[in-house]
């Protein structure tokens, strides 16, 4: 963050110093909510959680040098104290939950008063460029794809992770300081004026829209709902500014009338009618993508991914977008995007033991089109392998309301599509169950557990035996290949980490 009194801190925020707190003293360090995070001249975040209150660990943030904390009332110690903010009765958010007096929303309103104010000075004094990233699926990647393409051009803020929602947005917009040149910022929603409040904290120069799928349905009710709180990033955008459109989803594509900006569409399916297009896309034997890149600013060039899933063309078309319209050259975008590797945790992140068993952990969440995506993953990386089981480990999609069971049935036409052999359903619940229903009408070999130790002792068992009718599978080099996903509640990673834990990685 840029240094600032905590006289200047107060004023931004609207709140007032604790006795113990000297005006003249400067935060000068980062903005953290742990306390074990805090070094000198930090500004900790006294965050009142569901199982713990940030205001308990006051003390141990400045014993830690933190220059004060941002609280609700006196701890004792240096502080800027703001006011609590009861919730509306209405308000759906992420920050709602668990906060019954207003206290977790008066820290985060003063944390992201202080945003507000680091994004204008940044971006008014020094020159940073703000890209706003949203979508029902694909945000994260794309996020870390762009991030990797405009670290080519100078510092970028993109912290790994999804940093993407009322909390995670400020707190990613005050990692940024007057050396960083881009912030890329990922903006989800959960109802109508989520996205656009994000974009009045870190005015978007540039806004990228992936796609408007089933993601939070049961919140907004439609498709067409979500369409229009994803396009409020569009509509926030200034008449200089760039939106980046997905011309393959049809309600992506008519948000181009919604916005003062200049509009640019990418194509992965090769609509040779875009801006930037794929064609030649091949996969390799792990799904890892190739294809020809064609831009409006020079030659084709050859992308090969480092990431894992047909669908990651899309994305890194997106990235490659925000690239060049940035003014970087098409060859050091190329090659940024041929370089980069996922650094969010349990996306898409595709180890091999030394024994062949390929493990797809893609568990930090689910809706049915990131689902359909690593289903398909799934099946593509078996097909390479004759004879080996595909293993999916499938755990709830969460927010799909009423139509949730048919989205989970839905799922094992997917499975079948892609010949996956195995089924292992986690959590004992009717859309689990209808999955499960499903997938075993296609002759797909399910089993139900209830949890992820449980799914973890069943994927071993299978893996330690040999599949029907296979005489070589001592020396085989590529054997049976797991998938692991569900929402972030399900926790699904621990059965990734299970089935990789003692195991030499190729």
């Amino acid at each position: 963050m840029i240094a600032l009194t905590l006289r200047q801190i107060a004023e931004i925020t609207g709140g007032h110093l604790s006795p113990e707190a000297d005006p003249d003293n400067s935060v000068t360090g980062f903005v953290e909510f742990d306390s074990r995070k805090i070094g000198p001249g930090g500004l900790f975040v006294a965050f009142p959680g569901a199982n713990v209150d940030g205001h308990d660990f006051v003390e141990k943030a400045a014993t830690a040098g933190a220059a004060a904390s941002l609280t609700t009332r006196e701890v004792g110690w240096p502080a800027v104290v703001v006011e609590k903010r009861p919730p509306r009765a209405d308000d759906n958010s992420d920050l709602a939950v668990n906060d019954p007096t207003g206290s977790a929303a008066g820290v985060v309103d003063g944390m992201s008063k202080l945003a507000t104010y680091v994004a204008r000075e940044l971006t008014g004094n020094h020159g940073l460029q703000i890209i706003g990233v949203t979508g029902s699926a694909g945000k994260t990647s794309t996020k870390d794809l762009i991030a990797a393409v405009l670290q080519r051009a100078g510092e970028t803020v993109a912290p790994p992770g999804s940093f993407n929602n009322e909390i995670g947005h400020p707190y990613t917009v005050l990692r940024c300081t007057e050396e960083t040149k881009f912030l890329v910022a990922e903006m989800s929603a959960r109802g109508i004026g989520h996205i656009a409040h994000l974009a009045t904290i870190a005015p978007p120069q540039i806004g990228v829209v992936l796609n408007v799928g089933s993601a939070h349905l049961g919140e907004f009710g439609s498709r067409e709902n979500i369409a229009q709180a994803k396009g409020e990033l569009v509509e926030a955008l200034p008449a200089d500014g760039i939106a980046v459109l997905n011309a393959d989803d049809d309600l992506v594509n008519a948000m181009a009338p919604r916005t003062k900006a200049r509009v640019v569409r990418f194509s992965a399916n090769g609509n040779t009618a875009t801006d930037y297009y794929a064609t030649d896309v091949e996969l390799d034997a792990v799904a890892r993508a190739s294809f020809i890149m064609h831009t409006p600013k020079g030659d084709p060039q050859r992308v090969t991914l480092n990431v894992f899933g047909a669908h990651q063309v899309g994305n890194a078309l997106a990235a490659a977008a925000v690239g060049i319209e940035s003014g970087m050259d098409v060859a050091t975008v190329a090659q940024a995007l041929s370089d980069a590797h996922s650094v969010s945790v349990n996306r898409m992140d595709v180890n091999t033991r030394a024994d062949g068993v390929t493990v797809i952990n893609d568990a930090y969440n689910a809706n049915p089109e990131s689902m359909r995506a690593a289903i398909a993953a799934l099946g593509y990386t078996a097909a390479a392998r004759p004879g080996v089981r595909s293993l999916a480990v499938l755990g709830e999609m969460g927010e799909l309301g009423a139509g949730a069971e048919h989205e989970h049935a839905a799922l094992a036409d997917e499975l079948a599509r892609y010949s996956v052999t195995d089924l292992i359903t986690v959590g004992n619940n009717a859309s689990m169950e209808a999955l499960a229903e499903r997938a075993e009408q296609f002759g797909i070999r399910t089993s139900s557990v209830a949890d992820a130790a449980e799914a973890s002792e069943v994927v071993r068992e299978l893996l330690a035996m040999p599949p029907a009718g296979i005489d070589d599978w001592q020396s085989r080099t590529d054997r049976d290949v797991v998938l692991v996903k569900a929402s972030n509640v399900a926790r699904l990673w621990a059965v990734a980490e299970a089935l990789l834990q003692g195991h030499t990685l190729r």
